[in-house]
């Protein structure tokens, strides 16, 4: 479905997209430090709170929020910022520009949707307007969604964790994933529904990239025949097939269906069983592709 889209509308994905999000982390870092030292909080009218965007039309929270980053000094700040550009930079080149974009938008929307939920759920049991529920949504689960990512496309990369310890970025990531299953067991109700709005994308990504042909029935079915047909060749070998009749000193392996060649009578020739033809059939080179399946 991605390659259809991507066919379709990939000339307006946003190129370079990771510059911009830590653009957006310079301005509400900037406005957060900003307001430890003002009388003026601007990040409270960023957050993603159902309740202004429904009953007082504050809309732009609806975006707004993403420039709300996870609350650090600025050492660590500037640290986390060069970081996930780092593996932002690469994941785009890995995964293609349209691709990243739906994985930061997607995160971005499951974000917003399940804090729109969560706050109906709540409206819904208890019959009165909450307000309060965008503190447990912020961008700290988008950035580690691509944190993820990252180490499932390079499980093996060695990174120096903290400038000092080196650290391959599987054991990081399964580090990372306990972390996350503890916060989400110990939080409430709400921090739960944003863990799980927020990394959703990422379940998607992960279950979308395994190779689940290997295990699908079909793929089982071949195996089996080509465990089968190995099983015949050997069978062949150990002297329970004919000798040739053009060479009685050796023994005839391979045999095309269509012209009875074999390795025997044509050195030059080479036989490949066909993947298509149900059951095991094998033809030579010349008739491999060609041939009609037998279905």
């Amino acid at each position: 479905m991605l390659d259809k889209l991507e066919k379709k509308i990939g000339r307006f994905a946003i190129k370079n997209l990771t510059n911009y999000l830590i653009i957006g982390y310079v301005i509400g870092y900037i406005l957060y430090f900003g307001a430890t030292y003002t009388n003026l909080n601007i990040l409270n009218y960023l957050s993603l709170e159902p309740y202004y965007i429904i009953h007082n039309f504050q809309i732009w929270r609806v975006i707004s929020w993403v420039l709300m980053p996870p609350r650090q000094n600025i050492i660590f700040a500037v640290i986390m910022m060069i970081f996930y550009w780092q593996l932002g930079t690469t994941l785009e080149k890995t995964i293609g520009t349209f691709k990243y974009n739906c994985y930061i938008f997607g995160g971005v929307l499951f974000t917003v949707l399940g804090a729109f939920l969560l706050y109906g759920i709540i409206v819904g049991s208890t019959g009165v307007p909450v307000v309060g529920i965008g503190v447990f949504f912020s961008t700290y689960y988008i950035n580690m969604s691509i944190f993820l990512a990252f180490a499932v496309c390079y499980p093996d990369m060695q990174i120096m964790l903290y400038f000092i310890i080196p650290i391959r970025m599987k054991w990081l990531a399964l580090v990372y994933a306990v972390l996350v299953l503890i916060e989400f067991f110990q939080n409430s109700w709400p921090g739960k529904a944003a863990i799980i709005a927020s990394l959703l994308n990422f379940v998607i990504f992960f279950l979308v990239t395994r190779d689940w042909k290997r295990i699908s029935p079909s793929e089982l079915k071949r195996k089996s025949e080509w465990r089968k047909r190995g099983e015949s060749l050997n069978s062949r070998f150990s002297g329970n097939t004919q000798k040739s009749p053009t060479n009685s000193g050796r023994y005839e392996v391979h045999k095309c269906e269509i012209c009875g060649r074999t390795e025997t009578t044509n050195p030059e020739l080479a036989f490949r069983f066909c993947s298509k033809c149900k059951g095991n059939h094998e033809y030579c080179s010349d008739h491999i592709f060609t041939h009609k399946h037998i279905i």
